[in-house]
């Protein structure tokens, strides 16, 4: 089983709509996420986006860098260019690249299901290719 971190700043929208995906439908992928600067919470919108879609998991939640940092990675990926600006050397070297997108924090439910389809099609791919 490969393992990939999903990387934002908030941890809120895109690294965990990032993590609901590689999980559903990357077979012999596990992924977690965190953030940078956590908010502590899950956007609602993502959360309602990731439920329609049957991939909603409670276990899902906002957590800081620090939290996952000693676990043992095939490839971080960061989705926001502040999170790659500030990705921190992990104690064990591991493969790192950048798949950006728009931020939906703050805007409607649409730019919530545009963000899911441009992450499902876009990253995706690009962590299979990576791994």
């Amino acid at each position: 089983m490969k393992k990939v971190l999903i990387m934002c700043t908030g941890n809120s929208c895109r690294s965990i709509i990032g993590e609901a995906l590689v999980n559903a439908f990357l077979d012999g992928v596990e992924a977690k996420s965190c953030g940078v600067a956590p908010s502590g919470r899950i956007n609602q919108n993502a959360k309602k986006i990731l439920q329609r879609n049957g991939i909603w998991d409670d276990n899902y939640h906002s957590k800081h860098l620090d939290s996952v940092i000693d676990e043992d990675f095939d490839l971080v990926v960061t989705v926001c260019d502040h999170a790659k600006e500030t990705c921190p050397v992990f104690p064990k070297a591991v493969k790192k690249i950048h798949v950006g997108f728009e931020d939906p924090d703050g805007k409607t439910y649409d730019a919530f299901e545009d963000t899911y389809v441009k992450i499902k099609k876009e990253l995706l791919s690009k962590i299979k290719e990576a791994l």
